[in-house]
């Protein structure tokens, strides 16, 4: 079965301080646009191909369309409780992998199984 990585869109891109706040729908869509080759290649050192990318919006990123290799999720309300719904959903019984910073969301999905790693390992920082 696929590893399910789920991406938090949100945390991810507030990790390079680039000017992403001016345009957080594009720069969400910017990220989404990188991912697919992670799905074919996987994250070296954290996951083997293939993929199952999960790419989870919130705010004004909501209307981010999935691509080829990428699924975006749009939350509701908090990015966080989308993101522990999917690990719980969608995790139980096979290799889950939650990439965020964010200390509060890593202690919610590892309590559920899923391993963590930060944002650098989808922005080509390597793992963290």
């Amino acid at each position: 079965m696929d590893t399910l990585v789920i991406v938090d869109a949100a945390n991810v891109v507030g990790s390079v301080p680039d000017g992403w706040w001016r345009d957080r729908h594009g720069a969400a869509e910017r990220l989404r646009d990188t991912l697919p080759a992670y799905a074919a290649d996987g994250l070296p050192g954290l996951a083997d191909p293939p993929l199952e990318l999960v790419l989870v919006v919130e705010g004004a990123a909501r209307g981010v369309t999935s691509v080829e290799g990428v699924r975006v999720v749009p939350a509701p309300g908090s990015g966080d409780d989308r993101i522990v719904e999917l690990v719980a959903d969608e995790g139980t019984g096979r290799d889950c992998l939650v990439v965020t910073a964010d200390r509060g969301l890593r202690d919610r999905v590892q309590a559920l199984g899923a391993r963590v790693a930060g944002p650098r390992s989808v922005r080509g920082g390597g793992r963290s």
